[in-house]
């Protein structure tokens, strides 16, 4: 698909300078190729500049495919968002649908030594059919080096993949490699196999939204993180990501001027969580009356939302957050919670940003479905995310903190460097109820009216195993303190630990 030309004023004159007439005739003849599939128009360097900052993408030394006039299907460069460095990878669709040939390959692996040598985030605007089959296991070769560069910068640099068409195959797995996945509603697919070979292999009638759309991935697979509407939404949120990140790990975060909490928010926090432990609320509202004003943004926030998972800013300074989320099935942890909260602690671990937990958790989901799903392992995952993170660990326990689940979630025997306590909460190997039927069972059995001996003994249990006075005297929480305390325990407690 091309568009018409319009020769821009520099062109007036070409026997002025045939030179520079011909050095611009040859920049605006590219700048027309666009993308040949659906309504999207914008070209590989047009999306490139969109997310730098105006004017400061510069592109590396175009790679030449072995076909004479046909482009390698990829542009790199580098440019800065924020006024930070970045190195960004667009895929240029109009070349071969954007498949992932030998020459392709090399220039993105060049770009992304680049990267990892200089320090700087890599972008990667996708749009790609998959491996070149016309270049067989040289294409094949070619994506291996790239995923090995992938998994060679996580622990460098951080990567973010935008989705911005189909990306097919070996294409798809690029994205999984990096840190976080954006995908455009309706137009940004991934999937190993299209709906042709998914109907030859299978019989299985199913459209390209069905087996890769962003919303089956930001909501059922996990794949992905973030689904938007538009392109322009896409390069936004990758923007609003960076703008909480180090350029590279070890590196200095990126503050801004702190501002106060919200003021409604604030006002309310000594009121928002229910006396009854059973009584669902919105966690949201405890961070919203904590963190800066106006600085939330919520990650995977289709994907397991019995937890949030969101970056803030507490003082100016950025800080991830994750939290247990009691209107969506009480804040539970399962499989697919672990799965989501160790990613983003792990992400957060490696770039030393400090980590906010605020928890409310009921336990692990029990039963045989989540046991055969392998929550004994991806629960772990959770411990290990915490225990290897190299920022500041702070943790404010709301309401109730029960068994494995309490450790899970950012307890100080997992490195917390502070740990707070409100006054309503409780912290046990199990809630009241369930403590009493064990502990209890031939005492309820006998008893003229169980009901009521129940309802006393888990009072009993309440007051001398579970409130938090037991575990601040016993020196393993930090305090108990008032809900309206919260923000200046966490702003002390960072100045001192990022001085």
């Amino acid at each position: 698909m091309t568009q018409q030309l319009t020769a821009p004023a520099d062109l007036d004159d070409f026997n002025e300078d045939p030179q520079r007439a011909a050095l611009l005739t040859r920049r605006a003849a590219k700048a027309v190729r666009v993308a040949p599939r659906g309504n999207r128009t914008f070209t590989a360097k047009e999306r490139a500049e969109q997310l730098a900052d105006q004017g400061t993408f510069v592109a590396f030394a175009p790679a030449r495919s072995r076909e004479p006039g046909v482009g390698a299907g990829v542009l790199t460069g580098w440019a800065t968002v924020n006024r930070r460095p970045v190195v960004i990878i667009s895929h240029d669709a109009a070349v071969a649908a954007g498949a992932i040939g030998a020459v392709f390959a090399d220039a993105v692996q060049d770009a992304q030594r680049f990267a990892i040598d200089h320090g700087y985030p890599i972008i990667y605007l996708n749009d790609s059919s998959g491996a070149r089959i016309h270049d067989g296991i040289h294409a094949l070769h070619g994506c291996g080096g790239i995923f090995r560069l992938n998994v060679k910068a996580t622990r460098r640099v951080p990567q973010i993949s935008v989705i911005l068409g189909p990306c097919a195959g070996a294409a798809a797995y690029s994205p999984a490699l990096t840190d976080w996945t954006i995908m455009v509603r309706e137009q940004g697919q991934m999937f190993l196999t299209g709906p042709d070979i998914v109907k030859a292999a299978t019989g299985e009638d199913a459209t390209a939204e069905a087996i890769g759309g962003a919303d089956m991935h930001t909501q059922t697979s996990g794949v992905a993180h973030l689904a938007v509407d538009s392109e322009a939404e896409a390069i936004q949120a990758t923007r609003k990501i960076l703008s909480f990140t180090p350029t590279y790990a070890g590196g200095p975060l990126p503050e801004s001027l702190p501002v106060g909490p919200d003021a409604a928010a604030a006002a309310e926090l000594p009121y928002v969580v229910p006396s009854k432990a059973s009584v669902g609320f919105d966690m949201t509202q405890v961070i919203a009356g904590v963190v800066d004003e106006g600085s939330m943004f919520e990650i995977m926030p289709t994907r397991s939302p019995s937890v949030l998972t969101m970056f803030a800013r507490l003082d100016g300074k950025p800080v991830g957050i994750l939290a247990n989320q009691p209107n969506a099935r009480g804040g539970i942890l399962d499989t697919q919670t672990s799965v989501k909260a160790s990613r983003f602690v792990d992400y957060c671990g490696r770039f030393g940003i400090p980590v906010l937990t605020f928890v409310d958790v009921p336990g692990f989901l029990p039963g045989t479905v989540e046991e055969g799903r392998g929550v004994i392992t991806y629960g772990a995952t959770l411990l290990r995310a915490y225990a290897e993170a190299t920022g500041p660990l702070l943790t404010v326990i709301v309401r109730k903190a029960y068994g494995g689940a309490y450790i899970a979630m950012g307890s100080p025997s997992l490195g917390a460097d502070a740990c707070w306590a409100w006054p309503g909460s409780e912290i046990a190997v199990m809630g009241p109820g369930g403590a009493v039927a064990l502990l209890n069972r031939r005492e309820l059995a006998a008893a003229e009216d169980p009901a009521a001996l129940r309802d006393s003994l888990a009072a009993d249990y309440r007051e001398n195993v579970a409130r938090p006075w037991i575990a601040a005297e016993a020196g393993i929480v930090d305090d108990v303190i008032l809900p309206e305390e919260t923000r200046d325990r966490l702003v002390a407690s960072l100045r001192m630990l990022t001085a």
